[in-house]
């Protein structure tokens, strides 16, 4: 069995797929860098960062749709600023009577929860461009071109492979508890039982995937020694940047050195 929809690279024939994946991490790195440093409620500059990322989506034909829609799976998270809110000083804008007090929502620390929000959705948009557009192969060896850790590398290398290991595992598992499992009448493709048999199930079926991936991890430890792994993949080097290739990195090194200057001029 082979799982293939985690696998997030699209083939297909655009500018950004042809680049070199060390100018694309770079860039993107560049570019996640400067979402990170642009100052609260610059919000000129916001519109031009989403243009940045929205032209690197029209030029890699991914499609503006299903880079926003698989950004925005990661929006949930950022409600982990939402405390921002209230916790920020600044002119009142509504109070929530909690008990004896009440929570005071600032326009200050909206504008810095909104900031927060719009500054990681351009960064995960900028993510998904660039590993929809790139082997994982090449990004782990541009990342090791880029003097990224090898350790580092091997971690991200080694999670990823064997990611779909446990994928198919999971499914081997949900096969088997399908195939011994009654269906209650009017109901031919789900298992009978109660909540609490499905609980106990699914937690015996969690807990022999973990065992599966501890013996797994020691089979795979051995191999590894035994053909003499020191820590990093060889792969044959990559070949020097280019001209055009090291342009690229400049102007993108000007253009997130501009959009950080933009966001300083409308922050103050």
């Amino acid at each position: 069995m082979h799982v293939h929809f985690l696998d997030p690279f699209h083939a297909l024939e655009s500018p950004i797929h042809s680049a070199d994946p060390r100018v694309k991490i770079s860039c993107t790195l560049l570019y996640i860098a400067a979402c990170s440093l642009m100052p609260i409620a610059a919000w000129p500059a916001y519109l031009l960062l989403f243009a940045v990322v929205l032209a690197a989506e029209i030029l890699s034909r991914l499609g503006v749709t299903y880079v926003i829609k698989r950004a925005a799976l990661a929006l949930p998270f950022a409600l982990a600023a939402l405390p921002m809110v209230f916790t920020t000083e600044g002119r009142l804008l509504f109070a929530i009577p909690l008990g004896g007090g009440s929570l005071a929502a600032t326009t200050e620390g909206l504008a810095r929860f909104a900031s927060t929000v719009l500054k990681s959705w351009f960064s995960v948009q900028a993510a998904i461009v660039l590993t929809s557009s790139t082997p994982f192969p090449e990004l782990l060896q541009a990342m090791r071109a880029i003097r990224v850790p090898k350790l580092l590398v091997a971690v991200f290398g080694l999670m990823w492979r064997y990611l779909f290991v446990l994928v198919d595992e999971a499914l081997r598992l949900a096969r088997a508890r399908s195939a011994r499992s009654g269906y209650p009448a009017g109901s031919p493709t789900r298992p009978g039982g109660t909540i609490v048999w499905r609980a106990r199930v699914a937690g015996g079926m969690a807990g022999n995937l973990l065992l599966r991936a501890f013996e797994r991890s020691e089979r795979i430890y051995a191999a590894m020694l035994s053909r003499g792994y020191d820590g990093e993949a060889r792969a044959v080097p990559l070949p020097p940047l280019g001209i055009n290739a090291k342009l690229t990195l400049l102007a993108a090194g000007f253009l997130a050195l501009f959009l950080l200057v933009i966001g300083s001029v409308f922050a103050g």
